[in-house]
């Protein structure tokens, strides 16, 4: 009996899904990029006017880990808008983010309901009924409430190296938009919607509940799916579009298949326009670029291409190439909330219909989620546990992208609920502070220990931990190394760790391997700490060379009170201050009035250093850290002191501030006047 059922678990069963038989399975590519650890043939349909998803799948799964396998666990990730009592509503509302949520109708919450889970036989017949050990389970917040998790007792252990196949059912409500997937009118973007499996590690099962702070973390695999839809809908999906088939009832079913991805995203709207371009490269392989865009941004067709073209062109420069032959990108609708994220091949932009050139909207969001192909999709860390390793590192990616490729870049206002922009042209943002998100991490640079668990941040600050600090540390990183050196290890950790689910450890290691230095301090204040860095110049003094007090005129003469001065030579005092806990080795820099410039390097570790100087004429200035190279220091109007007045500058800014507030005021006035 055990023997059998050991052939049994291990078998490749045919496939039988919403009660037909499957079309043949498609012809895997020859060489796979990942391990292929489970994969998914789904079949579901859309209810567009009822807003549900009816769907059966059947996954067959290898144990990857080191000790056997007694249980599964399933992510059904909409029950976490099934009512207010969930982990990710709680979450939300614990940091006052639930604005809305007591207008919503019962048609816009979300949920998902499991009907079936049994095994699948080596015939493809149904097996063994899973359903009677299906139980929600919350082993991270023991809230009750949480159906984001389940589990289901296995009849007979799986071993490591050994596969089963199981077949579920399911239904869901599609709702108003939460965390980017849901529906309004007749746009749908569906995402995370499918009961999907937890990682086996090597230990066991790694699978969380589904908390508002963080995103996902899944095996690579196989994905063949059918997706029927209203007939004349457009559809856009991961992977390639194998099949289109209309059917009697109205419907059209879409098949698409993609290898060595770890999830699988889709949309459809019967408003879709669909254009295509494709990406060429003398180095890097042709991609097929897809752009499915709402009828009112006709015209921003150019934008969304190019900048993709250019997260292609630079992540694949710099760390490594694309290897999917397609990309779809999705132009969400207004007023969705589904713009701005990331699926294997397939990612959602965001513009608006008065989108003004050299402001970057859209190609700033779409350099960003076209990126994170390249660490989300093939790095693919844990971001349920570090988030940061894929955010943070595609912040600071997209950032220098833009910096290359797309500038000026001018900041823009919006008025009128944001519909009508102006664009101030005097205004240029900064990769080094906009980019990297500097001010909203002031705002929290002590709220999160990085090395904390991403799922346990703070929800009302958790952004600014995951992205900016990560892309601040990361680019006072390649401002410290140079480009040059920094360059090499980011290709290198691209290389060594894709498809391989990396941790922490493997990159911090590789930086100090590829370097030659050791950069263990530096990691344990960006990433285990939470302490500031806060580098200032307390004190620029410079006085005419003389000494005054009692001096001794020859050996053995009495004391004389006198006082020597000499005007051609000035003594000049400087001090700077760490202020933050935080150390850093910054350069100090005097400059004189003859135009002489002296640079000091201190290591930064005392809380005061003094420097002083004897020169034939006096400072004017003091800066501490004038490249900038450290990004994190948390004040940088405290680093430098001058003794010429500054009063010219001051009073540009300021006026500019109030030529801005003023303009805003007249517009309004104009508007409903």
């Amino acid at each position: 009996m055990r023997l059998r059922r050991k052939v049994w678990l291990a078998a490749v069963a045919t496939v039988w899904l919403a009660g037909a038989q499957a079309p043949a399975p498609l012809r895997a590519q020859d060489t796979s990029l990942a391990p292929r650890t489970v994969s998914y043939r789904i079949d579901a349909t859309l209810d567009a006017a009822g807003r549900t998803i009816n769907g059966t799948e059947v996954i067959t799964w290898r144990n990857p880990g080191a000790v056997p396998a007694y249980s599964i666990r399933l992510h059904l990730y909409w029950n976490a808008w099934r009512n207010t009592d969930s982990t990710w509503l709680s979450q939300r509302k614990l940091a006052g983010l639930t604005a809305g949520l007591e207008d919503r109708r019962a048609a816009d919450f979300g949920w998902q309901q499991v009907s079936e889970l049994t095994l699948v036989n080596p015939d493809g017949t149904t097996g063994l009924d899973l359903m009677p050990s299906f139980r929600y389970i919350q082993p991270d917040d023991q809230n009750p409430a949480d159906r984001s998790l389940a589990a289901a007792d296995l009849p007979m252990a799986v071993a490591p190296g050994q596969s089963v196949q199981l077949r579920v059912a399911w239904t869901a409500q599609v709702p108003r938009t939460f965390s980017r997937t849901g529906a309004i009118g007749d746009y749908f973007f569906i995402a995370h919607w499918f009961p999907k499996l937890g990682v086996f590690e090597a230990g066991g099962w790694n699978a969380r509940q589904f908390f508002a702070n963080t995103e996902f973390y899944a095996d690579f695999g196989r994905y063949d799916v059918q997706l029927r839809v209203p007939r004349g809908w457009v559809v856009g999906a991961t992977g390639r579009e194998v099949s289109r088939t209309d059917t009697d009832a109205g419907l059209t079913i879409h098949r698409y298949a993609q290898d060595d991805v770890h999830d699988f995203a889709w949309t459809t709207s019967p408003d879709y326009e669909e254009y295509t371009e494709r990406f060429e490269h003398e180095r890097l392989p042709p991609v097929t670029m897809r752009l499915l865009l709402q009828p009112e941004h006709r015209g921003q067709q150019d934008r969304h291409f190019a900048a993709t073209a250019a997260a292609l062109k630079y992540y694949g420069e710099w760390y490594g190439a694309y290897p999917y032959p397609q990309i779809t990108i999705i132009d969400p609708a207004w007023q969705s909330g589904a713009g701005g994220m990331e699926y294997p091949t397939l990612f959602t932009a965001g513009t608006r219909w008065l989108a003004p050139r050299q402001s970057n909207q859209p190609e700033s969001v779409t350099v960003h989620e076209a990126g994170h192909q390249f660490w989300y999709g093939m790095v693919a860390n844990n971001e349920v546990t570090w988030a940061w390793m894929d955010e943070g590192f595609n912040t600071f990616s997209e950032e220098r992208v833009q910096s290359l490729a797309f500038q000026p870049n001018y900041r823009v206002e919006r008025f009128f609920g944001g519909f009508v922009p102006w664009q101030f042209r005097d205004i240029p943002l900064s990769r080094a502070t906009d980019g990297n998100g500097l001010n909203g991490y002031r705002r929290a640079a002590e709220r999160d220990v990085p090395a904390t668990p991403s799922y346990l941040y703070w929800p009302g600050t958790h952004a600014d931990i995951t992205y900016s600090k990560t892309a601040l540390w990361l680019h006072t990183l390649e401002r410290y190394l140079g480009w040059d050196r920094m360059q090499p290890v980011m290709a290198a950790y691209f290389e060594r760790f894709r498809f391989t689910h990396p941790v922490p450890h493997d990159f911090f290691a590789l930086v100090n391997e590829k370097t030659g230095d050791d950069l263990t301090w530096f990691f344990d204040q960006v990433y285990r700490s939470s302490n500031e860095f806060d580098y200032a110049a307390e004190r620029l003094e410079s006085v005419p060379v003389g000494t005054r007090g009692f001096e001794e005129p020859s050996p053995r003469a009495p004391l004389v009170f006198g006082e020597q001065a000499d005007g051609t030579r000035f003594r000049t005092t400087v001090v700077v201050r760490r202020l933050g806990e935080a150390i850093f080795p910054v350069d100090v820099l005097v400059t004189f009035e003859n135009g002489e410039q002296v640079r000091e390097q201190w290591d930064g570790r005392a809380r005061w250093q003094p420097f002083m100087y004897e020169r034939p004429s006096k400072a004017v200035s003091v800066q501490v850290d004038p490249d900038r190279v450290l990004l994190l220091d948390v004040n940088y109007t405290n680093n430098s002191i001058t003794t010429k007045p500054q009063a010219e500058r001051a009073a540009n800014h300021w006026t500019l501030q109030w030529m801005v507030w003023l303009q805003d005021l007249l517009m309004d006035y104009a508007f409903f006047v």
